[in-house]
């Protein structure tokens, strides 16, 4: 039997929201927009380096936690910044104790844990969103909107070539990241095109996947709409080849997913979506659920790959 709904904070009181990590996606959105989000109470930090977490907590006046499970019995909220494999085992005991779930993606990257995380929202009833960036920031979100409402695709293509340890010049301040450095472009950046191409094109019925230089992973996806997309992913790309774009084709025309910025603003908006998820019980279309399939999709494609 479900445990009774978790439900929204006490009339009168803004929701409280802690946040477990420290590192620099931490320093620079997760803590930078919990703490100016006018409906929440950025109330805490939780580290695996407890030095961090008292760094962090100490910039922001907030209160810093020796052990998660305090944090969540203080909370109505949690959100996440990191490794997923970490984040995935504590978002199944945060969910235990009635928080609400803000993840980053992948969840996991295993569809085993990814499941687990979506089963203990869905069984002690807590709303869920994983924070995939082109979702929630302008004007991205707004035209995965649109074009979802278009018909007729024919096909998309997704690069997102990340720079984060390139062969010919110095690492991105994301580099000191032993999982980045194990899954590469495939978990980090796969999400992101994966979180355009599916509720565009319809879920993914088949996935072929193979290697290229570096890191590099492309994958040839087929979609339940019947439309056909690849995307070509990695994190170790040159300097002067890196970037991201996304093109659509299709009986209506041909359309390029736009540039965004103001990457805090966003994820005050996957917050938004959370808070809202909570108070209505009604779950979002970027909850725990979504995150799963994702992370079903990226596991099916590792399998595939040759031996490097």
């Amino acid at each position: 039997m479900a445990e009774p709904a978790a439900g929204p904070a006490p009339a009168g009181r803004r929701p409280r929201v802690g946040l477990l990590g420290t590192g620099p996606w931490a320093h620079r959105t997760h803590a930078p927009a919990l703490a100016a989000h006018p409906d929440a109470e950025f109330a805490g930090v939780w580290g695996r380096r407890p030095e961090a977490a008292a760094e962090l907590a100490h910039a922001y006046g907030v209160k810093v936690y020796e052990d998660p499970d305090a944090l969540f019995a203080d909370c109505d909220a949690v959100a996440f910044a990191l490794p997923p494999d970490v984040q995935a085992a504590l978002a199944v005991r945060a969910a235990a104790a009635g928080c609400h779930l803000l993840l980053d993606k992948p969840v996991a990257t295993t569809a085993r844990d990814a499941r687990a995380v979506a089963e203990a929202a869905r069984l002690h009833q807590v709303a869920s969103v994983v924070f995939l960036t082109l979702r929630f920031a302008e004007p991205t979100a707004g035209w995965v909107e649109e074009q979802a409402g278009r018909s007729g695709w024919f096909t998309g293509a997704a690069h997102w070539l990340g720079a984060v340890f390139p062969p010919d010049g110095a690492p991105s301040a994301y580099a000191d990241s032993p999982w980045r450095k194990a899954k590469g472009g495939l978990w980090d950046v796969g999400p992101h095109a994966l979180s355009v191409l599916i509720p565009v094109l319809g879920d993914v019925t088949s996935v072929s996947a193979t290697r290229g230089p570096s890191d590099v992973v492309q994958l040839a996806l087929r979609h339940a709409s019947g439309a056909a997309s690849t995307a070509v992913l990695c994190l170790g790309a040159p300097q002067a080849a890196a970037g991201v774009g996304l093109e659509l084709r299709g009986s209506e025309g041909v359309y390029r997913l736009p540039d965004w910025s103001n990457v805090p603003g966003a994820y005050g908006r996957a917050l938004d979506a959370l808070l809202t998820a909570a108070r209505t019980g009604v779950p979002d279309a970027r909850d725990a659920e979504f995150g799963a399939r994702l992370t079903e999709v990226l596991a099916e494609a590792e399998a595939q790959l040759p031996a490097e």
